[in-house]
C-alpha cells in the first residue's frame, strides 16, 4: 500500500490532505449545498444512528418543511442502497432532514439539537463532513471535495485554518479526546 501520504494514528489512518487542506464552511456562499446535492445517494447512516434517530423523530419532524415531513411519514428517513442506511432525499437532492433558514439549507436534527429538544447532533457522517471515512481492512479518513465546497477552502485559506481543525469537535465526538490529542500532534504530518 503506498502510505507517504498517511498518517497513522491509532488504529485510523488519515490522508495527509485532513492537515494539509485549509477549509472553513461559508453558509453564506455555499448555501448549505452539502445537504442538497444532486444525488441518488444520501448521507451514511449507521444502524445505532436510524434507531436514534427513530425515537427522536417526533422531536424533528417539527423543525422540517412539509414535503420533507410527507416524505418521512410515507417513505420513512432513511432506505437502503448498495448495502448501505443512508438517509431519503427529496428529487434526488434535499436530504429528507434539511430545513431552510432563508436561502441557506440546514439540518433539522441539528436545529432540535441547538434548540435542547434532542441529545443527538446528527448523523457522524454529516458532522465529520468534508471528511470521509472508508474502510479497507480499517478507518481511513480521507477528504472529499466538491465543487460546491470551494468558498469554504477560499475562506480556510483566509481564517488559516485546516480540515483537522475545522472538524475537531466531529473527530472528538467519533473517536475521543485522547484520540484528538494525537492526531494533532502525529509524527510525520
Amino acid at each position: 500500500m503506498y502510505t507517504s501520504n498517511i498518517v497513522p494514528v491509532e488504529d485510523v489512518l488519515v490522508r495527509q490532505e485532513i492537515f494539509d487542506v485549509q477549509f472553513s464552511c461559508d453558509l453564506q456562499m455555499c448555501k448549505g449545498a452539502c445537504c442538497t446535492l444532486k444525488s441518488d445517494l444520501g448521507a451514511p447512516l449507521k444502524k445505532e444512528e436510524v434507531e436514534k434517530i427513530t425515537g427522536i423523530l417526533n422531536d424533528i419532524l417539527p423543525y422540517l418543511p412539509e414535503e420533507h415531513q410527507n416524505e418521512i411519514n410515507s417513505n420513512g428517513f432513511y432506505e437502503e442502497k448498495i448495502g448501505e442506511l443512508l438517509t431519503r432525499s427529496i428529487n434526488s437532492a434535499d436530504c429528507v432532514f434539511v430545513t431552510y433558514d432563508g436561502d441557506i439549507a440546514k439540518c433539522g436534527i441539528e436545529k432540535a439539537f441547538f434548540d435542547g429538544k434532542i441529545d443527538f447532533r446528527k448523523p457522524i457522517s454529516c458532522h465529520l463532513f468534508p471528511i470521509r471515512v472508508s474502510n479497507f481492512g480499517g478507518e481511513v479518513l480521507r477528504y472529499e471535495s466538491i465543487r460546491e465546497c470551494e468558498p469554504a477552502l477560499k475562506k480556510g485559506e483566509e481564517d488559516n485554518i485546516a480540515i483537522s481543525e475545522f472538524c475537531k469537535d466531529s473527530l472528538i465526538r467519533k473517536y475521543g479526546k485522547n484520540w484528538y490529542t494525537n492526531f494533532i500532534e502525529a509524527p510525520g504530518k
